[in-house]
């Protein structure tokens, strides 16, 4: 077996060579992180979208990060709004606006879309969220903001509105990700805002015709982000053992109804953990728990089908943290190159039963041997620098 038959040089033509052996052009094109804060991966990801901007179409980039941050970083880059610092500091969650990647990313994108016209888009498709969960304030005041007439009215006022909501310190209790006691997702209150909040998502749709095309979709985003918000957060004041595993999914949950929206401007690059990428089921072990959940991928596969594609990465010598040579990342060690595209379904059937990679880096995530052939492909980095 040469593996160099099912694989390519990471650059434009083995990334248009990568596309066009698909059996459908993805609206959506999945690039996951074996590992957050990976800035060679982050470049590659740089060079490969600007090839798919230039050479495939594409025209959206969406990324793991608060979705409703994110409009700074589109705004800027549609419009120029703000300055380049505001913006890494204010449109990233997650710690990833201090990523130099990211930031070139965005100069990027908006140097192009003055050249060239305002075509290109950014998205943050995760929740306002960490393992706590912020205010669903913004969500619900925007949405309400841009329910104009009368009708907004008879759901709630927003003087009732800003009651009910009270101070946002209560919301974003950092405690209750640890002790649900402390969460208030369950109270009178909350429970009345998500019934606000259905109404008003429901008024929306009643509304549409008067609302110009960027209102619809903001106002859609609004509400799918207040009520996934105030499900998280009830699900947050819950004290059973499937607590973790319910608020893992309803993220995921977040993210795959975001992505759904990404895909109406598709093509669309999206860049995230493989664990939310993948089309499987994400695994992991959560202190004497071990949870399991479908990610975000998984789902959207099941509305988009052979529209969407995953690119997992993998890497492979980290520091001191090698591969075994019978696993999958050692065996991918043998490619000439030291950045590699690697038809992932060709590699399954070729390879018997890899040995799983035990890594040494807790926050990196080996490939799972068992769900290599519900990959497309592998970015493949030979020998990871940069790591945060």
């Amino acid at each position: 077996m040469d593996i160099k038959d099912m694989a390519w040089p990471l650059d434009g033509a083995g990334v248009s060579a990568f596309l066009r052996s698909l059996p459908a052009r993805p609206l959506l094109l999945g690039l996951g992180e074996a590992r957050h804060f990976v800035e060679e991966l982050g470049e590659l990801r740089n060079e490969v979208f600007r090839h798919l901007v230039e050479h495939e179409g594409y025209r959206s980039f969406a990324i793991e990060s608060d979705c409703l941050k994110g409009l700074v970083v589109d705004d800027y880059i549609s419009t120029g709004a703000g300055t380049l610092d505001d913006v890494m500091e204010r449109g990233f969650s997650h710690g990833f606006g201090a990523s130099p990647a990211n930031r070139e990313l965005v100069r990027w994108m908006r140097s192009h879309n003055q050249e060239h016209g305002a075509g290109l888009r950014f998205f943050g498709f995760d929740g306002p969220l960490e393992y706590w969960a912020a205010s669903p304030r913004q969500a619900l005041t925007a949405l309400y903001a841009l329910l104009d007439g009368p009708l907004p009215g008879t759901v709630v006022t927003g003087g009732t509105l800003d009651a009910l909501l009270g101070p946002d310190e209560q919301w974003s209790n950092e405690a209750a990700a640890t002790d649900p006691s402390r969460s208030i997702g369950r109270s009178t209150d909350a429970q009345r805002l998500r019934l606000v909040a259905d109404d008003l998502v429901a008024l929306l749709d009643t509304q549409a015709p008067q609302l110009s095309a960027q209102d619809r979709e903001r106002a859609a985003l609004h509400g799918r982000t207040a009520t996934g918000l105030l499900r998280y957060h009830h699900w947050m004041a819950d004290a059973s053992p499937a607590r973790w595993t319910r608020l893992s999914a309803l993220r995921d949950g977040m993210m795959a109804a975001n992505l759904r929206a990404v895909a109406e401007h598709g093509p669309a690059l999206v860049f995230a953990s493989n664990l939310h990428l993948q089309r499987g089921k994400s695994v992991m072990p959560f202190g004497d728990q071990r949870l399991e959940w479908w990610s975000a991928g998984a789902i959207t596969a099941a509305h988009l089908g052979e529209r969407y594609a995953f690119l997992a990465s993998a890497l492979g010598t980290a520091g001191d943290d090698a591969p075994p040579p019978d696993s999958v990342e050692g065996i991918l060690s043998t490619l000439p190159w030291d950045h590699a595209l690697v038809d992932a379904r060709r590699l399954a059937a070729a390879v018997a039963e890899p040995a799983p990679r035990v890594s040494h880096d807790f926050a990196y995530f080996p490939l799972d041997p068992a769900q290599l052939d519900m990959i497309d492909g592998i970015v493949f980095l030979k020998r990871a620098a940069g790591l945060g």
